[in-house]
């Protein structure tokens, strides 16, 4: 998909977009073994903007691909992941966790039931881990493989369907957690209208070859801005969108990060995954802690790990996500605290830089999402 960059005795992958991302001036940094743009010269700010605005291109081209085939693939995922695989309908998508034995979550992923096969995109920091838990947990009943050949691209915005559409008119017809296999610009490509941003969009999976045609393609659109990995972070954060390793990793279950709604009822009532027990009883008895949205007073933004006090100054929790939510005009965090202080409208304290400042447990998303559900 790209070459490597050699820094000290670290190898740093390069997507196929990278000679793209240096020709448009973006500021490249390591990221999960890559090198990928954290922002491009109009700034994290203005990308993130034009991502709600109109529509942003982004290279998740380190995301990895693995395909799962042979009778019985949607039984054989089962054994691994709480979601309803076996009833996913063809052409579409699903968003489900890699747990452990004891329920925490050891990844997020898509699944898409595709012709003939399972599709699954996965976290780059841990897809090496993921093939190594499918093969092993497959034992050979059906296959698997990563395709290190192939690149994604994300068009997210509210003009994204009509950007597309110019280039891929069977996208048109797709709606939200939906995919299907059509030329983009030319080029074979598997689109799904899907996303971690909170808008309407679409991932393109195709070949890298073809990657920086469709690229140049789409950001010639005058509606469309290349937007890095800064915006991608803010944009989810005020989507109230877990990001593996910081909003979600292996000590956490699913029913702690509010992902009830990712197991299906089957799967709720027969269990069959790892980590049964603890999450079946979560879900009958509630988690000890929860995910929750934070929004602090002031212009101050908490920070990951920013301790959270009770009333009593208490601690009760920490944040796992935080920063400066530019839709919404201030900060914005989420974090866990204790279940007895999870109910939206309690006041809770944030220590950040030694000083104690006033916030309150919100809803989310901070941000309305603008899915294409119709």
């Amino acid at each position: 998909m790209g070459g490597t960059n050699e820094t000290g005795s670290e190898s740093i992958k390069n997507t196929a977009l990278h000679d793209s991302h240096v020709a448009l001036g973006a500021k490249m940094v390591p990221f999960t073994g890559y090198a990928l743009p954290l922002q491009y010269p109009s700034g994290i700010l203005k990308e993130h903007s034009h991502t709600r605005d109109s529509a942003s291109l982004f290279d998740v081209s380190h995301m990895g691909q693995i395909s799962i085939w042979g009778e019985g693939a949607a039984h054989a995922l089962e054994w691994l992941v709480p979601g309803d695989i076996i009833g996913l309908a063809p052409g579409s998508l699903r968003y489900t966790q890699f747990t452990n034995e004891d329920g925490g979550i050891l990844d997020d992923l898509m699944v898409t039931k595709a012709e003939g096969r399972l599709l699954l995109v996965v976290n780059a920091a841990c897809k090496e881990a993921d093939l190594a838990l499918l093969e092993a947990g497959f034992r050979g009943a059906v296959d698997v493989a990563m395709h290190d050949d192939k690149a994604l691209i994300a068009l997210q915005g509210p003009a994204a369907a009509a950007v597309l559409a110019r280039h891929a008119p069977a996208s048109a017809a797709l709606k939200f957690m939906s995919a299907g296999a059509m030329k983009v610009a030319g080029a074979d490509a598997i689109v799904s209208r899907s996303g971690y941003t909170g808008e309407d969009g679409f991932e393109i999976s195709l070949y890298g070859e073809d990657a920086r045609h469709v690229w140049d393609v789409l950001l010639a659109a005058p509606e469309v801005a290349p937007a890095g990995l800064g915006a991608r972070d803010s944009l989810r954060l005020e989507a109230g969108l877990c990001l593996y390793g910081h909003d979600i990793d292996k000590t956490t279950s699913p029913m702690e990060a509010g992902l009830l709604w990712s197991i299906g009822k089957r799967r709720r009532e027969e269990g069959g995954f790892p980590g049964t027990e603890r999450i079946q009883a979560e879900i009958t008895g509630g988690p000890k802690r929860r995910r929750v949205g934070i929004l602090p007073e002031g212009r101050a933004p908490a920070r990951e790990n920013t301790e959270i006090l009770g009333a009593g100054d208490e601690p009760i929790g920490r944040i796992t996500s935080g920063g400066f939510g530019p839709t919404v005009g201030g900060p914005v965090a989420m974090g866990y605290v204790n279940s007895a202080h999870a109910k939206t409208g309690t006041a809770v304290g944030l220590m950040v830089r030694g000083k104690k400042i006033p916030a309150s447990i919100v809803k989310m998303p901070f941000t309305e999402h603008r899915y294409h559900k119709d």
